[in-house]
């Protein structure tokens, strides 16, 4: 019975997976009011369209360029170290 009760205070005070992403509790509730009370600025504001339609342009012919640009030599040499990183051992 002990054990039970024991069991079920830690699942309730710990969490199962570390969260990176606390914010101050005093921040939230100020968006948390603004919010309600329709003073929030919009979401999307903040970032301008055709800046993120040239990210993704070059986000999409990047790698393909980068790849045509090198010789077959060098990407051979990337690759294979790639592939060396990859299969490496790790040491506990």
């Amino acid at each position: 019975m002990k054990f039970d009760a024991m069991k079920m205070a830690c699942q309730l005070c710990m969490p199962k997976r570390s969260s990176k992403g606390r914010k101050d509790l005093n921040v939230l509730a100020t968006r948390i009011v603004a919010q309600a009370t329709g003073d929030a600025p919009p979401a999307d504001e903040g970032k301008n369209p055709a800046a993120v339609a040239l990210d993704r342009l070059g986000g999409l012919k990047g790698g393909k360029a980068r790849a045509k640009k090198l010789s077959a030599k060098r990407l051979s040499e990337i690759a294979r170290t790639a592939a060396r990183i990859r299969w490496k051992e790790r040491k506990p």
